[in-house]
């Protein structure tokens, strides 16, 4: 019993650690991603030995399984909560319509800041800048309600 609680154990910190080397590798310069990647490797030794162990195969898959779901769903919570917030550019176009006012109104009231200019007799395209994540998905909401054709770009550092 204590060797299958150790292996549950060691099964959870390996796709914790594999996850987070995928990350890094990913998102991180190369210093951190060798190091991660190398720290990863050394550890997955140990897996290999437990892996090996005899008891049902059966048994290995489903405590795999379960430990890759809670593991990922983990790591990508924590990225998820340590994510800044990013300047996103909202560009959507209306019918030129009483909606297009509406929408405009819309968006002063929840304090999103914006411009519009005018293509054409039919139709207004705005330009709005959302600086948080709760901005984005009031802006997504105004736009499904409204019924406007958009596409969103995001900030890049230079």
């Amino acid at each position: 019993m204590t060797f299958l609680i150790t292996f549950i154990a060691l099964s959870i910190i390996n796709v914790v650690f594999s996850t987070i080397r995928s990350i890094t590798t990913i998102k991180s310069g190369k210093a951190l991603a060798s190091i991660i990647s190398g720290g990863y490797f050394a550890f997955y030794n140990v897996m290999l030995v437990y892996t090996v162990a005899d008891f049902p195969m059966w048994e290995k898959c489903v405590i795999t399984f379960v430990c890759n779901v809670i593991g990922v769903w983990i790591v990508k919570l924590v990225e998820e909560k340590m994510r800044k917030d990013k300047l996103w550019k909202v560009e959507l176009t209306l019918n030129r319509n009483d909606s297009a006012e509406i929408f405009s109104r819309e968006l002063e009231d929840i304090d999103i800041p914006y411009n519009y200019y005018d293509t054409s007799d039919k139709y207004i395209v705005f330009n709005i800048y959302c600086s948080t994540q709760r901005d984005s998905t009031l802006v997504k909401g105004l736009a499904v309600k409204h019924k406007a054709k958009f596409f969103v770009s995001e900030t890049k550092t230079l």
